[in-house]
C-alpha cells in the first residue's frame, strides 16, 4: 500500500498516501500492524509503519492531516531533499525552511516540516500536511 519511494509532494501526501483520506481506507493496513497506536491528543492518533512513514488522523473527521517520511522512506522532496541530508544542503535547494524554536523543526510555508539530527544537523524526517493546521476549527474536525 505504501511505496517507499514515491515523490514527497508537499499539500498532496508521499508513498502512494494522499492527505486528507480517511482512516476507514487504511483498515487493512491498521489491523494487521504489530506497532501500537498513539494517542498524541484526545483527538489526535498516530500509526507508524515501521521506519517508513507515521499516518496522523484527527479522529473527529476520520482524516488524514500528516504524513511523515520516516528513515526507511527514499523518496524525495522537490526531486532532491532526502531523509539524511545535511540541512545547509536543504537550504540551498529551499530557502523557505524557517526553524521553529518552540516545535523543534524546520517549517516551510510550502507545507513541510522536516526535523533534523540535534547534532549531525541532518535531515531525520519529512512531514506533508493539510493547509487547515493552523485553523482555528482544525483540532474539531472542520476542515
Amino acid at each position: 500500500m505504501i511505496d517507499n519511494n514515491l515523490p514527497i509532494v508537499p499539500w498532496v501526501g508521499l508513498g502512494g498516501v494522499k492527505l486528507y483520506s480517511h482512516i476507514s481506507q487504511f483498515y487493512d493496513l491498521i489491523v494487521n500492524m504489530d506497532e501500537k497506536s498513539r494517542l498524541f491528543t484526545k483527538f489526535f492518533i498516530r500509526y507508524e509503519i515501521k521506519d517508513s512513514v507515521d499516518l496522523w488522523f484527527n479522529l473527529m473527521n476520520g482524516k488524514l492531516f500528516k504524513i511523515t517520511a520516516l528513515k526507511d522512506y527514499k523518496g524525495l522532496l522537490f526531486n532532491k531533499i532526502y531523509i539524511g541530508m545535511h540541512i545547509d544542503e536543504v537550504h540551498k535547494i529551499e530557502p523557505s525552511f524557517q526553524y521553529d524554536d518552540f516545535e523543534e523543526v524546520y517549517v516551510s510555508s510550502n507545507g513541510i516540516y522536516i526535523e533534523t539530527d540535534p547534532i549531525e544537523h541532518t535531515v531525520l524526517w519529512i512531514s506533508v500536511f493539510v493547509k487547515e493546521i493552523d485553523t482555528d476549527d482544525f483540532e474539531r474536525g472542520k476542515w
